[in-house]
C-alpha cells in the first residue's frame, strides 16, 4: 500500500486538468523529490500522466553522476518513464558571457521546452517552494527591481511549446523534508547550495537568517509580496494597454496639426506630454518605461525620473541622452524618444553604472555584461560604499592591465594592435571599477580586485 501524503505538503492541484501529460524536473534533491513523490501518490485521482526529466549539467563530477543514477532508480520504483540528457554548462557559460546559473537555468528550461516541443509532456512540473519564492523576491529587492521583478517565481509560466508549472510554492522547505521523512524517502544533497560565492546561497544562509531575527515570518512575508506584486503588475499592464495608444504616438508631426499615418521607424516615438502631465506619477512611470521598452530600452529609476522631469518640467528644445543610446527631446507639446547608432563623429555613448554584484545590458555598446566579485574572507569587514562598476567609452590616457602580460599599458597602444579604427575606435567600450579598467571589449584583462565580467556580444 503506497503510504499517505504526509499532512502540511500544499500541492497547489488547481493547475492541473485530467489527462495532462505532465514531465516532473527532479534534481534529486528533496524539493524535487518531494514533488514528484506527492504527484505519483495522486497522480490517479488528478488523471494525471507522469513522467520524470532529469538534466545532468556536467558539473560537479561523480557527485552529478550519482544524481542522475539516483534519479533514474527513483523514476524506475516508481513505473515512471524518465527523459535524461547531459550538457555542458561551463562551456555554455563561457561561450554566451553568462554566469555559471544563468547557463544552467537557460539550458535546463531549453530541455524542458525541447521535450515539450517533441510532444512527451504537455506541461513540466518544477519544484519551486516558498522559500525559494522569498529567496527570489529578497534577491530581486537587493537589485532594485520594479513591481514586475518583486512578483518573483510565477506559479505559470506560458511558451509556445507547453506550461511551466510550479505547484509547489505555498510549501516550505521543512514540510517537504518532513514529508519525505514520513515516506522514508531518501534524497540527494548537492554540495554546491552550500557554497557562498552563490548570491542565492548566501542570501539562505547568511541574510535571511539573520533578517529573520528581527521578523521571524520574513519568509511568508517575502512570498506574499510576491503574490501581490504579481497582481498588481497584472492590474498595470492592463491599464497600460488601454492607455498607452492614447499617449504614445506614432508617425510625425507634420505642419497645421495632426500626424502622418502609419507608424514611427522602430527606433523613434513620442510622448504626449499634456495628457502624460494629468495622470498619476505611477502611471507616467509605467509609461515612459514602456515607452523605452518599444525600442529596446530598460530604464532604471533614475532614468525614468530624469525622463519624467523632461516631459512634465522641460523647456521645448531640452535634451538628455541616457545609457543605451536613448535619447530624448522636448517639444512643446511632446516628449520624443530615439535610439540611434553611433556613428563616424557622433560623439560618446553615455556610460552606465551599476552595483557590484550586477548587470549591465547596453545597446549602445552592443554588449551584456555581468559583472561578479569574490567573497570577502570572513574576518575583512565590508567598509565604505557598495562598490560599483561603469561602462563608458575609452579615454585618452586609459591603461589596462592584460592578462598574462607585464605593465599595464595604455588603451590607445591596445587599440592599435586590435587595428580598431574610424567611428569603432571613438566609442570602444571599456568597464571601470575602483578607479581600474577591468574590462576591455576584444582583449582579456587581467582581474582586478577579485572582479569577474562574463561579457556577451548583443548584435
Amino acid at each position: 500500500m503506497r503510504a499517505r501524503i504526509a499532512p502540511g505538503l500544499p500541492v497547489d492541484t488547481a493547475l492541473f486538468r485530467p489527462g495532462l501529460r505532465l514531465a516532473v524536473g527532479v534534481s534529486g534533491g528533496a524539493d524535487s523529490v518531494a514533488l514528484l513523490r506527492a504527484l505519483e501518490q495522486r497522480s490517479g485521482e488528478l488523471g494525471l500522466v507522469l513522467s520524470a526529466v532529469h538534466l545532468h549539467h556536467g558539473l560537479r563530477g561523480t557527485e552529478a553522476d550519482a544524481d542522475q543514477e539516483f534519479v533514474q532508480a527513483l523514476a524506475g520504483d516508481l513505473g515512471l518513464p524518465i527523459h535524461a540528457s547531459q550538457v555542458d554548462t561551463q562551456a555554455e557559460a563561457t561561450n554566451a558571457g553568462e554566469s555559471i546559473e544563468e547557463a544552467a537555468r537557460r539550458l535546463r528550461y531549453g530541455w524542458f521546452r525541447q521535450l515539450m516541443a517533441a510532444g512527451e509532456a504537455d506541461a513540466v512540473a518544477t519544484a519551486h517552494t516558498l522559500d525559494d519564492q522569498a529567496e527570489t523576491v529578497c534577491a530581486k529587492l537587493l537589485r532594485g527591481a520594479w513591481t514586475e521583478g518583486l512578483g518573483g517565481i510565477h506559479p505559470v509560466v506560458e511558451f509556445p511549446e507547453g506550461r511551466i508549472l510550479r505547484p509547489l510554492l505555498a510549501a516550505t522547505r521543512s514540510q517537504v523534508e518532513a514529508f519525505l521523512t514520513a515516506l522514508g524517502q531518501p534524497w540527494r544533497e548537492d554540495s554546491s547550495n552550500r557554497h557562498l560565492t552563490f548570491t542565492r546561497n548566501r542570501i539562505r544562509h547568511e541574510l535571511l537568517p539573520q533578517l529573520e531575527t528581527w521578523n521571524p515570518r520574513l519568509r511568508d512575508h517575502l512570498a506574499q509580496m510576491a503574490v501581490l506584486a504579481r497582481d498588481e503588475e497584472a492590474f498595470w499592464q492592463a491599464e497600460l494597454g488601454r492607455i498607452a495608444p492614447q499617449i504614445l504616438l506614432t508617425g510625425k508631426p507634420v505642419r497645421g496639426g495632426g500626424r502622418t499615418s502609419g507608424a514611427s521607424p522602430g527606433n523613434a516615438l513620442a510622448v504626449d506630454v499634456v495628457r502624460l502631465a494629468a495622470l498619476p506619477p505611477a502611471l507616467q512611470r509605467r509609461l515612459l518605461r514602456h515607452a523605452a521598452e518599444q525600442l529596446g530600452s530598460a530604464l532604471d529609476f533614475p532614468a525614468t525620473e530624469a525622463l519624467r522631469e523632461l516631459a512634465l518640467q522641460g523647456r521645448a528644445g531640452q535634451r538628455r541622452e541616457l545609457a543605451g543610446g536613448l535619447r530624448a527631446e522636448r517639444t512643446p507639446r511632446e516628449l520624443r524618444l530615439a535610439v540611434e547608432a553611433v556613428s563616424a563623429g557622433s560623439g560618446t555613448i553615455p556610460e552606465c553604472t551599476v552595483l557590484i554584484p550586477g548587470e549591465i545590458i547596453a545597446p549602445g555598446f552592443g554588449v551584456r555584461l555581468v559583472i561578479q566579485a569574490a567573497q570577502l574572507p570572513e574576518d575583512q569587514p565590508v567598509t565604505g560604499s557598495a562598490p560599483t562598476a561603469t561602462l563608458r567609452n575609452w579615454r585618452p590616457g586609459d591603461r589596462v592591465r592584460l592578462r598574462y602580460s607585464g605593465a599595464p599599458r595604455k588603451v590607445k597602444e591596445v587599440l592599435e594592435r586590435l587595428r580598431v579604427t574610424g567611428s569603432s575606435r571613438a566609442v570602444w567600450p571599456v568597464l571601470e571599477a575602483g578607479g581600474r579598467i577591468v574590462w576591455m571589449k576584444g582583449v582579456e584583462v587581467e582581474p582586478e580586485q577579485g572582479i569577474t565580467v562574463l561579457a556577451r556580444d548583443l548584435n
